[in-house]
C-alpha cells in the first residue's frame, strides 16, 4: 500500500472513531433524556391535585435547565392578568403578590402571543420589564419563557431566569422545556377534569350551589365542632310557594331561570361561611355556622323580604313576583343529632306552608 493511501485510510479511521464517539455521546444523552421524561411522566400522573402537578412541573423544569430563579405564572380569567403561582429565587414572597398584564414584560408577551421565547440578553430586549428586578434587587441576564397551552388555550407561563453556569439559554434548553410543558399540559388537563368531576359531585348542576351530599357532610363537621366548642349552628329550610305555576305558565326553562335567580339572592344576602344548598326541586337549605336561633330568625326575615321584593324573570319581560315558606331549627336548641336537625327544620317549613305559605316557622322541641 502506498504511503499516501495509508495516510488517507488512517485519517478515515480516525474520523470514524470521532463520529462513533460523538454518536455514542448523543445516544447516551438521548437515553438520559428519555429516562428523564419517562420519570417526569410517571411523576405527573401520580397525582390529580392541581397544585401538586404544578410543583412537579417546576421541580422537573429546574432539573432540566439549572437556573438561578424561576416562576410559574397562571392566567386569571376574570382580570386577564398573570399572577405568580409558584416562585423560586431571592425574595420570592415579594414577587408572589405582584401581577402582570397580558403583554407586559417577557412573560406577558409570551402569554399574549402563545409563543415560547429565548431572551439571551434581557437588558437589550425592548419587551423586558425590569420593574420586578428593581423591587427585589435582582439582575436578570437571560430568560427562557414557555407558555403552557391546553386545547389551544394558554393557561400559564413557565419562566426560567439566568442559567446557573453563566451561559445563555439556547434552542436545546427550549426544546427540552417544551417537551416537558407538553407533558405537563396533559397532566393539568387531567387534574382540571378531575376537579370538575369533584365539583359536580358536591354541587348542583343548575344553580351551582352545593347539593345535599355536601350539605350532609358539612352538617356532620359543624355539629362535631359545636360539641367540641359548645357553639351553635342553625338550619333554614325553605320552599318556593306555588312554583309549579311558573313552570305551567312560562315553561320549565323559565322555571330553571327562577331557581338560578333565587340562588343569587341567597348568595347576595348571606356570609361566605354560610353553606347554601339546593335540596331538590325548588327546596333550598342553608347552614349557618356559629349562629343561634334568634339571629337566624333575623337572617331568615331578610331572605324572606328579599325574595318577596325581587322581580323574577325581569330580563325575559315577565316580571314574576314570588314568595317562599321558611322553616328554622337549631343545634343544640332543638336537636342533638344531625338527623333530627334536618327533620325538624323540614317539618317547620311544611308548617309554614300549611299555615298559608309566605311565612316563617320555628320548630318546636
Amino acid at each position: 500500500m502506498k504511503p499516501m493511501k495509508q495516510g488517507k485510510l488512517e485519517k478515515r479511521i480516525e474520523a470514524l472513531k470521532q463520529e462513533n464517539t460523538r454518536l455514542t455521546g448523543v445516544l447516551r444523552q438521548r437515553t438520559k433524556e428519555l429516562s428523564f421524561f419517562i420519570n417526569a411522566g410517571k411523576a405527573l400522573t401520580s397525582t390529580l391535585e392541581f397544585k401538586k402537578v404544578l410543583r412537579i412541573i417546576m421541580e422537573k423544569a429546574q432539573k432540566l435547565t439549572r437556573c438561578e430563579a424561576w416562576s410559574l405564572l397562571l392566567i386569571d380569567e376574570a382580570s386577564q392578568e398573570l399572577f405568580f403561582e409558584l416562585v423560586k429565587g431571592k425574595k420570592n414572597a415579594e414577587i408572589k403578590n405582584l401581577r402582570l398584564k397580558m403583554g407586559e414584560g417577557i412573560a406577558g408577551w409570551v402569554a399574549k402571543n402563545a409563543t415560547p421565547l429565548i431572551v439571551p440578553d434581557a437588558k437589550s430586549d425592548p419587551r423586558f420589564n425590569d420593574s420586578i428586578d428593581r423591587i427585589i434587587k435582582f439582575k436578570t441576564r437571560s430568560i427562557l419563557c414557555v407558555p403552557i397551552i391546553n386545547k389551544s388555550k394558554t393557561i400559564g407561563i413557565i419562566e426560567m431566569i439566568n442559567k446557573s453556569d453563566g451561559r445563555k439559554f439556547d434552542n436545546y434548553d427550549l426544546e427540552l422545556l417544551s417537551k416537558l410543558v407538553d407533558q405537563a399540559a396533559i397532566a393539568l388537563e387531567r387534574s382540571y377534569l378531575y376537579q370538575q368531576m369533584a365539583d359536580l359531585a358536591v354541587t348542583d348542576d343548575l344553580t351551582k350551589l352545593f347539593n345535599f351530599r355536601y350539605l350532609d357532610q358539612t352538617l356532620d363537621i359543624e355539629i362535631r365542632r359545636c360539641q367540641r366548642y359548645g357553639s351553635s349552628v342553625s338550619l333554614i329550610f325553605f320552599d318556593m310557594d306555588y312554583f309549579k305555576r311558573v313552570n305551567d305558565t312560562h315553561g320549565h326553562l323559565m322555571g330553571s331561570k327562577v331557581l338560578i335567580e333565587v340562588a343569587q339572592i341567597l348568595i347576595d344576602n348571606l356570609r361566605d361561611i354560610d353553606i347554601i344548598a339546593r335540596y331538590g326541586g325548588d327546596e333550598f337549605v342553608i347552614v349557618l355556622p356559629e349562629t343561634d336561633v334568634t339571629t337566624t330568625v333575623r337572617i331568615t326575615k331578610r331572605l324572606w323580604k328579599a325574595i318577596r321584593e325581587h322581580e323574577f324573570l325581569r330580563e325575559e319581560h315577565f316580571g314574576v313576583k314570588l314568595t317562599a315558606s321558611f322553616g328554622i331549627a337549631g343545634y343544640p336548641d332543638h336537636a342533638k343529632i344531625k338527623k333530627d336537625l334536618i327533620r325538624l327544620a323540614d317539618q317547620a317549613m311544611y308548617k309554614a306552608k300549611n299555615s298559608g305559605r309566605d311565612n316563617i316557622c320555628i320548630t318546636e322541641k
